[in-house]
């Protein structure tokens, strides 16, 4: 009988440590930042599904990345960026112009949620078990008089080298692309070897980046892209069902998700905020929306979630020229 009960407490143990994983986070401040914190709450959400997490910071996420595909990490927290090229569909959410509104944000993160949409989550032996918003990402310019075409032209501006995604934006308005890795964008963008840069405004307190801006500086509050963080994972390395759990825990993080991204824009001081005047917003909105379709005819997007995110669009604003278009 003893022999039987230290057989079976032998194999509850092995069963309990097949389920205990190392997730790759990353985060631009390492574990003093908002994306780790959101991470320990979620560690602690996962023991509820069965998951076992020990969180591993990086600030550098090529090597988050690399680290998830190689197998040395379970599940990795990265932008939805980097995630495209595992999964398309939900790296697709942050396609040029394709979200437009905090309201329309929230409709398509909420559906990553919905089970019926679990197929399209899982490709190349991996599975996207959450979605989340880390706000739009807006045109930061060192001196916010230029803010035309014509000057756009002129200017040097910080494509990530690994998309050509943003590359194409910046030829679309004809400005000069200079392809640089993630970890450089504040350290170039400060010394002025950058004259724009398209990131969210979660990054600019960690990244410093009022000292690029000094007193002629700022951020045109145009929404080029929403900006997502994506977790995937091994589904092998998880119990059967995490994957749907995890991903319901983000739906239900939104209102949370999205009110601190809205608190972190508004504690930027206002002098920094400008915007490109609105006689030429409909023009820009037009050259990104034919990048948005040439990517989506090259395969870089998923013309399944650019129909979704046109139906959104339209749900929201039905009189728009584009809604009664068919090329998306």
């Amino acid at each position: 009988m003893n022999i039987k009960m230290i057989v079976a407490g032998s194999l509850a143990v092995v069963a309990t440590s097949s389920y205990a994983q190392t997730l790759c986070v990353f985060d631009p401040l390492g574990s003093q930042g908002d994306n780790f914190s959101l991470m320990k709450d979620y560690a602690v959400a996962a023991k509820q599904w069965g998951g076992d997490l020990t969180l591993k910071p990086y600030s550098d996420e090529k090597l988050a990345t690399n680290d998830f595909k190689s197998g040395k990490c379970d599940g990795a927290a990265i932008t939805g960026i980097r995630a495209r090229a595992i999964n398309e569909f939900a790296g697709t959410i942050s396609a040029v112009t394709g979200i437009l509104t905090n309201e329309q944000s929230k409709t398509v993160l909420a559906l990553a949620g919905n089970p019926k949409l679990a197929p399209d989550m899982q490709s190349k032996g991996s599975e996207v078990v959450g979605v989340t918003s880390l706000g739009f990402a807006y045109l930061m310019v060192n001196d916010r008089s230029k803010n035309t075409m014509d000057a756009i032209s002129k200017m040097r501006v910080g494509t990530l080298s690994y998309d050509k995604v943003q590359q194409i934006i910046i030829e679309k308005l004809g400005g000069k692309a200079v392809p640089i890795e993630l970890s450089e964008v504040g350290s170039k963008f400060n010394s002025g070897q950058l004259d724009m840069i398209i990131v969210p405004a979660v990054a600019f307190k960690p990244l410093e980046l009022f000292k690029g801006m000094g007193t002629q500086g700022g951020i045109f509050k145009f929404p080029v892209a929403l900006t997502t963080y994506v977790v995937v994972t091994h589904p092998d390395k998880f119990p059967d069902g995490y994957g749907q759990s995890s991903r319901s825990w983000f739906v239900g993080q939104l209102d949370h998700q999205l009110g601190t991204v809205n608190k972190i824009e508004k504690s930027i001081d206002p002098r920094y905020w400008g915007n490109i005047p609105t006689n030429l917003q409909p023009g820009y909105l037009r050259l990104l929306r034919e990048a948005r379709l040439s990517l989506t005819r090259d395969g870089v997007y998923s013309k399944k979630m650019i129909g979704i995110l046109k139906k959104i669009r339209c749900r929201q604003d039905p009189a728009n020229y584009e809604c009664p278009l068919k090329d998306e």
